[in-house]
């Protein structure tokens, strides 16, 4: 009797997510909207950065280049709840950053990702930028181009992969939660993201605005999937 209890339980929770999605529930889509608008500005603003960095690290030969490369591949094996509590460290009020008065705040939680997505950007877009023609380089530089138009023909050449690498950044950064609990404070209304409220809501037992994210999630899912499947099926990225 209590096995069947439990499974009708989780299938009325499994059907109130779904009506719950799709009822236009104003909290539930304001944590939508947090999340998407958080995570887009944050790889808004740490593309071009990682562009750049990326054309140093692939076409530029400097001492410590090879310890440069070696942190940025460290960097995104560091757990997303470190990056969070470092971050969180320093924005406290006995903090050296506490000045500013950033956390529990949109704003931590974009410096936060913008930390998580960047080296996520440089590993794969500096993979891309070196697997150009080097031709495009040398005419280039044959010529007397200068350093911004060849860089601009460079990721013209390589916009598909570069779009990969952004997209694959999105993904990473939409559904971490360590690092938004941390320096976001899951405040409902201003820091609560998806990821966040779906670990909020089911270590409360309120399974359906959990189920209801977590659709959201997979359809977001599905989406950047079809996006890159179709980017290597015309053969624009390399595996």
């Amino acid at each position: 009797m209590l096995r069947k209890t439990t499974v009708n339980e989780h299938y009325r929770n499994n059907n109130g997510g779904a009506k719950l999605l799709f009822s236009l529930d104003r909290d539930l889509w304001r944590i939508v909207a947090v999340s998407f608008s958080v995570s887009i500005s944050a790889v808004s603003l740490v593309v071009l950065p990682a562009i750049i960095a990326s054309y140093f690290l692939a076409y530029t030969n400097f001492p410590g280049k090879w310890f440069l490369l070696s942190l940025v591949n460290t960097m995104q094996a560091i757990p997303t709840v470190v990056i969070g509590l470092l971050l969180y460290m320093l924005l406290s009020r006995s903090g050296p950053l506490g000045d500013w008065e950033m956390l529990f705040t949109q704003r931590a939680m974009i410096v936060g990702q913008i930390l998580i997505c960047f080296p996520v950007l440089v590993s794969m877009m500096h993979g891309a930028l070196q697997s150009t023609d080097k031709r495009a380089l040398e005419t280039s530089v044959t010529l007397g181009v200068s350093r911004t138009r060849t860089l601009m023909t460079l990721i013209w050449e390589s916009r598909f992969p570069l779009m990969a690498a952004v997209v694959a950044g999105f993904s990473r950064i939409v559904t971490e939660v360590g690092c938004s609990m941390m320096v976001g404070g899951n405040i409902m209304g201003l820091t609560r993201n998806i990821p966040t409220a779906i670990a909020m809501e089911s270590h409360k037992g309120a399974f359906a605005q959990g189920v209801a994210l977590g659709i959201v999630l997979l359809v977001l899912a599905l989406v950047l999937n079809f996006l890159l499947s179709s980017m290597r099926g015309k053969g624009v990225l390399r595996t």
